[in-house]
């Protein structure tokens, strides 16, 4: 039985039943003719999201990705050298004197894996050269997609990295899919970068576009692909689905109330689907867990927007979505 078949047949209730409904949704929009944006919270990349996201990506699935800057780097380290990577299984009975071992060792631990330090200083060697480069301003992902080109003439470099098929910025630079990292700064590469113009060269910190120029692209994309004819859309216009919460969905989902309040292009439409995976409460008071209605009042969707709330793990129900909307 196929994934697709299962959940079809097994998914009706509670989060599950939520799932299906989702799923089916997001397929009939971009089945349809419809654009999807997906937007990546946390660490994902190191979870390995990128071996459903990038097969979503290469079947014209999505088609714009809004990640945190960690995602965008860690999906770059897991290709050059993720099988050198550490499992740490009993991640949660450490002690203390366990994790000072691992710093030791030159591993830094992203909950039950550790990524080896000596690996990404490989990359920073890359990574600053780059940015010596009189190119620019770039974004973030632009550099990175150098970076790849760069690895890949240099393979014995990174003969112990995931196979490129499971690389979802690979998949984005090979089909032409945007990402965009809102507070990119919050990443090691950035940190590196503050580091070398600590030592002297300042002129590093000018090589990448603004946030605020993200989110100039982000709406110009957005009305590319609303397709408006005679102020009305002729398909299914533009989706949302947030993995996770933070930064990564908050920015981009902005764009639309920006562009019909604030710049008064209220004949454009609101995001055509909405969905959130996620744990956060509404009651504590962050925007990660608010009920996608709220989202109303933002003048982001409209009433008669598909919108789905499933609180789960996203490390497992956003593959099982991938799932559904690629047919497996």
């Amino acid at each position: 039985m196929r994934v697709s078949d299962f959940i079809d047949h097994a998914f009706h209730h509670f989060n599950a039943g939520t799932l299906r409904r989702a799923a089916h949704a997001f397929a009939t929009h971009v089945n349809g003719g419809g654009k999807m944006v997906v937007t990546l919270a946390g660490g994902l990349s190191t979870g390995r999201i990128g071996i459903m996201l990038a097969e979503m990506i290469r079947q014209g699935k999505v088609h714009m990705v809004v990640s945190t800057a960690a995602n965008l780097e860690e999906d770059l380290f897991l290709w050059a050298f993720g099988d050198t990577y550490v499992p740490v299984i009993d991640y949660s009975n450490c002690s203390l004197e366990q994790e000072a071992k691992l710093l030791d060792l030159g591993y830094n631990r992203v909950t039950d894996v550790a990524i080896p330090e000596n690996g990404m200083r490989l990359i920073e060697k890359l990574w600053i050269n780059n940015l010596r480069l009189n190119v620019g301003p770039l974004f973030p992902y632009e550099r990175i997609w150098m970076l790849f080109d760069e690895l890949a003439l240099l393979e014995h470099h990174r003969c112990h990295g995931q196979p490129k098929e499971h690389s979802w910025v690979l998949a984005a630079k090979q089909h032409g899919v945007p990402i965009y990292t809102p507070g990119w700064e919050d990443c090691t590469l950035a940190n590196m970068t503050v580091a070398e113009a600590l030592r002297g060269d300042t002129s590093v910190l000018h090589r990448f576009q603004s946030g605020l120029e993200a989110m100039i692209e982000i709406a110009g994309w957005y009305q590319m692909h609303c397709n408006l004819i005679a102020g009305e859309p002729v398909n299914p216009g533009v989706g949302f689905f947030q993995i996770g919460g933070g930064i990564s969905g908050d920015f981009p989902i902005c764009a639309v109330p920006m562009l019909r309040q604030d710049l008064g292009k209220d004949y454009l439409p609101h995001w055509s689907y909405f969905c959130q995976i996620g744990d956060s409460q509404e009651s504590y008071g962050g925007y990660s867990g608010a009920k996608p209605s709220e989202k109303i009042t933002w003048d982001k969707v409209s009433p008669e927007t598909p919108m789905f709330d499933i609180k789960s793990d996203a490390s497992i129900v956003a593959p099982l979505i991938f799932a559904y909307v690629l047919g497996w």
